[in-house]
């Protein structure tokens, strides 16, 4: 039987919320709204109001070559990054959830990347990846030039996504961990008395029982490489080489405060949200049905 909380005071339900309901209010409804009126407007040169030129900014941004670009490379970063991390996780995870000596210790360690905010992660790997210290620099000084992200900029991609992949890391390996463990033991020592090694057992046996968990890592993971990233770039690379790293969050803030060109950021931050939202609707409409909490 449903069960359904009753206050006897109306005013009580709307005190618990109103916080949360102003967050949202604040920080995405009334910037969505603002970034509706300037995707649909231009601001006239000299000041004096704004201009309503509907889609003319979308299909100028959409007749840009260097937009598709931007966004070929975004959809490049999202995958790498989300394969990497949730790979990473499930392998680390698969070798934590044993009943060994020591394991909740590295349960522990492995979730500490996700506490670590993006600006840091990024200043300690633009000085990891430095080609002139530590053991890249050991590496260039055999080969010169093998790697060099302040001009190469595909090694600048490379130093990023792998960043953002260890960041991810952390909240990825808690959900595989959490699954691996709902897993009844016995279908595991089945497949270990059949001779199934542990490689054998999590493709066959594990990861179709986690499917659920993966589809909704997949999903979250592609989110977070699309709207998560400028902290990241903006602190490592600044977009560059040549452009090489601008993705299309960090396109927005560059169009719009370097270039100026406000309608034209607004419109593709647009398009970025209504991204989100086609992602965030094949998760509740296909992933929220086939996760089971029994």
């Amino acid at each position: 039987m449903e069960r359904r909380a009753y206050y006897r005071n109306p005013v009580l339900p709307w005190l618990l919320i109103g916080p949360q309901l102003i967050l949202v209010l604040v920080f995405f409804y009334w910037p969505t709204t603002q970034a509706l009126y300037w995707a649909f407007t231009l601001e006239q040169p000299w000041g004096g109001g704004n201009s309503w030129v509907w889609l003319d900014n979308f299909l100028a941004i959409f007749r840009d070559g260097e937009y598709w670009l931007t966004v070929a490379r975004s959809a490049f970063y999202a995958l790498c990054t989300t394969g990497l991390s949730m790979a990473v996780a499930l392998f680390l995870a698969c070798f934590v959830d044993r009943a060994l000596k020591g394991t909740k210790i590295f349960q522990s360690v492995y979730v500490w990347p996700y506490a670590i905010a993006a600006p840091a992660a990024g200043v300690a790997f633009r000085f990891i990846f430095a080609p002139q210290s530590g053991i890249v620099g050991s590496i260039n000084q055999i080969w010169p030039g093998i790697w060099d992200p302040a001009t190469n900029g595909v090694h600048a991609l490379i130093m990023i996504i792998i960043c953002h992949a260890w960041l991810g890391i952390g909240y990825n390996f808690i959900f595989f961990l959490a699954a691996l463990q709902m897993i009844p033991r016995s279908i595991t020592e089945a497949g270990a008395m059949d001779g199934a090694r542990p490689v054998r057992r999590m493709f066959d046996l594990q990861l179709p029982l986690i499917a659920p968990t993966v589809f909704f890592l997949l999903i979250m993971n592609l989110i977070s490489s699309f709207t998560d990233s400028f902290g990241l770039i903006d602190t490592m690379t600044e977009g560059g080489p040549v452009g090489s790293t601008e993705v299309m969050v960090y396109k927005i803030y560059f169009d719009g405060f370097k270039g100026l060109d406000y309608s034209g950021a607004a419109a593709q931050s647009i398009v970025l949200m209504l991204l989100v939202i086609a992602l965030t609707f094949v998760q509740f409409k296909w992933v929220e049905k086939r996760v089971h909490y029994n």
